[in-house]
């Protein structure tokens, strides 16, 4: 007779993707994002490069990833500047916005 096993799948994340800029838990956010660098630094003195890559994919695709990087980018002394794209990002919603839409321009 056969079992039925019960998958109960949970959220790493403690905050969502659709919660707004200020409810993100910032220390978590750094503590994931360290992780995964650690991961990576360990991979490459290990040599191997297959987990260097999806490592680092992992990190570029991540929530957390990408809230940081916006983070970084905005709250630094050169926020008031605009970037290549002449956008500026100074309000929460238009920094809560791109972090999911974050997408490589060529």
């Amino acid at each position: 007779m056969r079992e039925v096993l019960e998958v109960k799948t949970t959220t790493t994340n403690r905050a969502a993707p659709n919660t707004g800029w200020h409810e993100i838990d910032w220390k978590v956010a750094e503590q994931k994002v360290r992780r995964l660098q650690a991961r990576i630094v360990k991979a490459t003195q290990e040599g191997n490069q297959r987990k260097v890559k999806s490592l680092q994919w992992l990190l570029t695709h991540s929530f957390y990833g990408k809230a940081i990087a916006v983070k970084r980018v905005t709250e630094n002394k050169g926020a008031r500047t605009s970037g290549v794209d002449k956008e500026l990002w100074s309000t929460p919603n238009s920094k809560c916005q791109d972090p999911r839409d974050c997408r490589p321009v060529f």
